[in-house]
C-alpha cells in the first residue's frame, strides 16, 4: 500500500475534467473512450451505477477515476451473504490483453496497487490476469484510479476490464485469497447450507452428476471441474449444454486451487453461482447424503423448497 503522492494529489484536486471522447453504454452499466484526445495530466471522472459491466480505455494517457455506485435491489446480495452488514464486495476482471496502465484502489486518499501494467511477454503469451475484489462498508468513500504509464509507442495499448458489484459475498463464494477473508472458505456445507443452495435464487446453477476431471491452474489460483450431468434441476443460463442423444450434459464449475478437489466416484448434486459469465461451486454433497437430509427435512416440514429427488 502507498499514499498519494503530492503530484497525484495535485492532479485529483485540481485537474478539470476536459472534453474527450468517450461514451456511456444506454445503461450506464459501461464505458468506452480514447486518451488520444486527454491532456496529459488529466483526470477524467466517471461514474457508473449497474451491479456489473465494463470499461474499456484505448491508447491511456493521463488517467481516469471511477465509481461503482450500482442501484441494487432492496435485499440483493450474494449467494450466502449477510444482509445485516450492508457490505459491498466488487470484482474487476482485466482482459487478457490488458495493457497500457494501473489500476489502483482508492480508499479514503490512499492508493493501493490492484491490477498492474503487463510486460508485453505476458500480453503475447496470453497469461490471463488475476481477477482483483475489494469491499467497502456503506458510506465508505472508494473508488478506482487508473493511471496511465509512460509508453514511446500507445498503439496497441488497451487497458480494459469487466466489473461485479455484488451485496457482502462472504468467505465460501470469495476466490481471490489477496484481497477478501478466505477463513472457511473451502469447509464442507452444514445441512442447512446444502437446502439452501439448492432452494435460494442466488445460486444460479443445481445439477446432478459425476465428476469426469479436474484440471488445475495455478496462475489463477484455480480448479475447473468437469462434469456430466444426468439432470439439471436449475439452469439459469446455459452452462451445461447436451452430450449428443445421451440425455446427459456437460459442463464446467470452477473452485479455488486451495481447496484441493480431486476426482471422486460416484453422483454428486452440484450447486453453483455465476461469476464474470462462469459457474462457481457452492456446495456438493454426494446425492445420496443429499437425499436424506432432504427427505429428513421433508418429513419435518422444515424443507425450504421441493425438488424432485428420485
Amino acid at each position: 500500500m502507498l499514499v498519494l503522492a503530492p503530484l497525484v494529489l495535485c492532479t485529483l484536486l485540481l485537474s478539470r475534467c476536459r472534453s474527450v471522447w468517450s461514451s456511456y453504454s444506454e445503461d450506464q452499466c459501461s464505458w468506452r473512450g480514447s486518451g488520444l484526445s486527454q491532456e496529459p495530466g488529466n483526470v477524467e471522472q466517471i461514474s457508473l451505477h449497474c451491479a456489473e459491466g465494463s470499461l474499456e480505455w484505448l491508447y491511456p494517457t493521463g488517467a481516469l477515476r471511477l465509481s461503482l455506485s450500482p442501484r441494487l435491489p432492496s435485499g440483493a446480495v450474494g449467494p450466502g451473504a449477510s444482509r445485516s452488514t450492508g457490505l459491498i464486495t466488487a470484482c474487476i476482471k482485466p482482459t487478457e490483453g490488458f495493457r497500457g496502465a494501473q489500476i489502483y484502489l482508492e480508499r479514503d486518499g490512499v492508493l493501493e496497487l490492484l491490477v498492474p501494467d503487463r510486460p508485453e511477454k505476458e500480453v503475447r503469451g496470453r497469461r490471463q490476469p488475476a481477477v482483483r475484489c475489494f469491499s467497502r462498508l456503506p458510506g465508505e468513500k472508494v473508488a478506482l484510479f487508473l493511471q496511465s504509464t509512460p509508453q514511446w509507442d500507445i498503439s496497441r495499448r488497451i487497458a480494459a476490464f469487466r466489473y461485479e458489484v455484488r451485496g457482502d459475498w462472504n468467505s465460501r463464494t470469495s476466490h481471490d485469497s489477496n484481497n477478501l477473508n478466505m477463513e472457511g472458505a473451502c469447509r464442507p456445507c452444514n445441512d442447512s447450507e446444502i437446502l439452501m443452495a439448492v432452494c435460494t435464487s442466488d445460486f444460479v446453477l443445481v445439477v446432478r452428476g459425476n465428476i469426469r476431471t479436474v484440471s488445475n491452474n495455478p496462475d489463477l489460483r484455480e480448479s475447473v471441474i468437469s462434469v456430466t450431468a444426468s439432470r439439471i434441476h436449475r439452469q439459469k443460463y446455459l452452462l451445461f449444454q447436451p452430450l449428443g442423444k445421451s440425455g446427459r450434459s456437460l459442463g464446467e464449475i470452477r473452485t479455488m486451487l486451495k481447496c484441493g478437489v480431486k476426482p471422486g466416484a460416484g453422483t454428486f448434486l452440484f450447486t453453483g453461482w455465476l461469476h464474470f459469465g462462469e459457474a462457481w461451486l457452492g456446495c456438493a454433497p454426494r446425492y445420496k447424503d443429499f437425499h436424506r437430509i432432504y427427505e429428513a427435512a421433508k418429513e419435518a416440514h422444515e424443507n425450504p423448497c421441493e425438488i424432485a429427488s428420485e
